[in-house]
């Protein structure tokens, strides 16, 4: 009889890569305890692709956390949604699925992540993919994340594309292939007109092992003997109880609760420790540091035609929507909508550092529109700003929300990116593609045009992308900044790992989900000691 509370691994968040790890490592026969303080991943609102701005501002399933004001972003506070559920973030994403650009990960590997770059993680790509589209001999066919398309139905992503070409771009078939740079079809991690989450992927064949259990706890801090990690405290109902690991706790607790775990629990700045009164483990300056995000802006041009998602935002619509999709899993409920997009370069870029993703509706993340326009819009944002923040403790409390500076548009060409971006979409929306189909633009407007009007606007409607990540950032063990060496361990400590997007170096091309996922699979073969590649 096992204990309840003692594994040999102690998995810390059942999210994109938590989930990952522990089905890997289940399936080597590893005795594995998952912790998850959020709940079920069941509700339609989460299974529903068309469905994607409900849950991630919902308390019942998202953390909530916001960041501190940005002054260059007109003091404002963005929010920082990450998943509160089984699943974590991937079952409150938008469902895009871009696995980056091999140069990334090349990158990666030069900044001193041994082993990470391209030919280190394509082949887990390969591993976890199940793609209906693609080169067979680039893409994997037998994994267990389904990997699909949109149909494209409506004549706005096809005029996207169209337009894209003539603005003198090319195509890319599969930009997750032989070739990222182009305008695209947009995959998503949707199968049979549902939502396929880490949960569904990962964590449900997990569970159906004996050697694999979940337990709902909130993680307090890690606890150690000496410098080597044995276990964590965690608030399990009511009261708080100690889980046990015989060989090693690893975190998959997100971009910001990873760090954060860390330093209440001993590991990060001596200084900045000792000043809350937690003794120090391992004096790591880096924890919390080196936190990237994208950063995106919406140009919106209204539709002359009654073709746009606008038209059935009412409730009437939705409620056909939801029942079509709720008994045959099929119509514009099962899909994210963002079925068309690209990743282009700018001058003097080696390879892509824009992306775009095109939605045929105006509409904020958080549901709300232009009342009583018919419109469309893009998604546009730099990929590799060098602005970086840090996620750092409020105080020793164990459940005290960290706080979490982004610092963004702090470098100094950051507006002038933004800028072009903001003017190559208006290129692309005067193409002869759009020409049936735009009216006015409704943002930023026409009447914003010089560089100061572009700025303001861009301070004032800029919005994460949410795509936070780096902040117990990967590098060589001689790195002082580094937080984890290449086969994730901590720096500093003993059967201590770190395993989800807060360990990359440096952000990726697009959305981050797949690289998250990618990371719970190839950590689990450096802790059994099986790397592919």
């Amino acid at each position: 009889m096992k204990e309840s509370g003692v594994a040999d691994y102690l998995i810390v968040g059942a999210g994109s890569a938590g989930c990952a790890l522990a089905y890997r490592l289940g399936e080597a026969g590893a005795d594995v305890l998952l912790a998850e303080w959020g709940g079920g991943d069941g509700s339609p609102l989460i299974r529903m692709p068309a469905a994607l701005s409900y849950p991630m501002n919902m308390p019942r399933y998202d953390w909530g956390f916001r960041a501190e004001a940005e002054e260059t972003l007109g003091g404002r506070r963005l929010a920082c949604p990450r998943g509160k559920v089984l699943g974590g973030s991937s079952s409150i994403n938008g469902m895009v699925y871009v696995r980056g650009n091999p140069r990334d990960f090349d990158y990666w590997e030069e900044s001193g992540a041994d082993g990470w770059g391209w030919r280190g993680v394509e082949p887990y790509y390969l591993r976890m993919e199940n793609a209906a589209h693609g080169d067979d001999a680039l893409r994997g066919q037998k994994g267990p994340l389904y990997v699909s398309r949109g149909l494209c139905e409506n004549p706005l992503y096809g005029a996207f594309i169209r337009a894209g070409g003539e603005a003198g771009f090319g195509f890319t078939e599969d930009y997750n292939g032989a070739e990222q740079e182009g305008f695209c079809r947009l995959e998503q991690t949707v199968r049979g007109g549902v939502r396929w989450s880490a949960a569904l992927a990962y964590l449900r064949p997990a569970l159906r092992m004996p050697n694999v259990r979940l337990v709902r706890a909130l993680a307090r801090r890690i606890l150690f003997e000496g410098d080597r990690a044995i276990g964590m405290e965690a608030r399990i109902g009511g009261s708080v109880r100690k889980l046990r690991a015989r060989r090693e706790v690893i975190l998959c607790a997100s971009s910001i609760n990873s760090p954060a775990l860390l330093l209440r629990s001993g590991i990060g700045p001596a200084d900045e420790l000792r000043k809350l009164g937690i003794a120090t483990v391992a004096d790591r300056p880096g924890v919390g540091g080196n936190l990237q995000d994208h950063l995106e802006i919406y140009v919106q041009q209204e539709c002359r035609k009654r073709i746009t998602l606008n038209g059935k935002m009412n409730l009437f619509s939705k409620a056909l929507i939801g029942a079509k999709w709720l008994f045959l899993k099929s119509g514009e409920g099962a899909t994210n909508h963002f079925e068309a997009g690209a990743f282009l370069r700018s001058p003097n870029a080696e390879y892509p550092d824009m992306q775009y993703h095109f939605l045929p509706a105006a509409v904020r993340y958080d549901g709300s529109a232009p009342a009583g326009i018919e419109g469309f819009q893009a998604h546009v944002g730099p990929m590799r700003s060098p602005s970086r923040g840090r996620v750092s403790l409020v105080s020793a409390d164990c459940e005290a929300p960290p706080r979490i500076r982004f610092n963004y548009m702090s470098a100094a060409d950051d507006r002038r990116d933004f800028r072009h971006c903001v003017r190559l979409t208006r290129d692309i929306f005067s193409r002869p593609a759009f020409s049936e189909f735009a009216g006015k633009e409704i943002a930023p407007g026409a009447d914003c045009k010089s560089d100061s009007d572009l700025d303001e606007f861009i301070s004032k409607e800029a919005e994460s992308a949410y795509h936070p990540c780096g902040t117990c950032r990967m590098g060589s063990s001689g790195d002082g900044d580094a937080v984890v060496d290449s086969d994730c361990r901590v720096i500093g400590a003993r059967g201590l790992r770190v395993a989800d997007s807060s360990v990359f170096p440096r952000i990726t091309n697009g959305n981050l989900n797949a690289p998250s996922i990618m990371v719970g699979e190839k950590a689990a073969d450096h802790i059994l000691g099986k790397v592919l590649g």
